[in-house]
């Protein structure tokens, strides 16, 4: 069986992530998506909420796993034993970046390969990022995640936005 993890904070999950999943679907039987811990982000979701939302949009596709996972990567590798791993990319400047964490994994595991899977042309610009700040300032998000990602994200930010006041 073909295997590989897809990683990330997917915080939260857009539609460019879940192009990235459906397309790792048509090259692997299984895709773990591995939801993680990112110490240099303060989280929109915490980690429960964001497999749970994940794991809602995949449900029908049972060659999709959702896990949740802290530490280094290649100890999530040495674990589940899936030596390859997923990673979009959204225009060239990601390059860069993600052909350096390719090579430190190698370097830290030399069985794991890296697979680069391009974005859709019409998620090229989209991030996490780019979703909360639309969302915190009241912008359409609609067409960025799906209904219950789009949901979830006007829920906390009411929650915050009452808590506060």
């Amino acid at each position: 069986m073909k295997q590989a993890i897809y990683p990330g904070s997917f915080d939260p999950i857009t539609n460019g992530h879940i192009d990235i999943v459906k397309r790792g679907r048509k090259i692997f039987d299984r895709v773990y998506i591995a939801v993680a811990e990112n110490p240099d982000k303060e989280p929109f979701f915490d980690y429960k909420k964001r497999v749970k939302l994940t794991q809602e949009i995949f449900k029908n596709d049972t060659g999709i796993e959702v896990l949740y996972y802290s530490g280094l990567l290649v100890d999530l590798v040495k674990k589940t034993g899936v030596t390859t791993i997923i990673r979009g990319l959204r225009r060239l400047t990601d390059f860069d970046y993600e052909f350096q964490l390719a090579m430190t994994n190698r370097k830290l595991n030399d069985t794991i390969d890296t697979v680069f899977l391009m974005t859709d042309d019409s998620y090229s610009y989209l991030s996490s990022t780019v979703v909360k700040q639309l969302a915190r300032f009241n912008g359409n998000i609609s067409s960025f995640v799906p209904k219950s990602i789009e949901i979830a994200i006007k829920d906390v930010i009411h929650e915050r936005y009452f808590r506060s006041h």
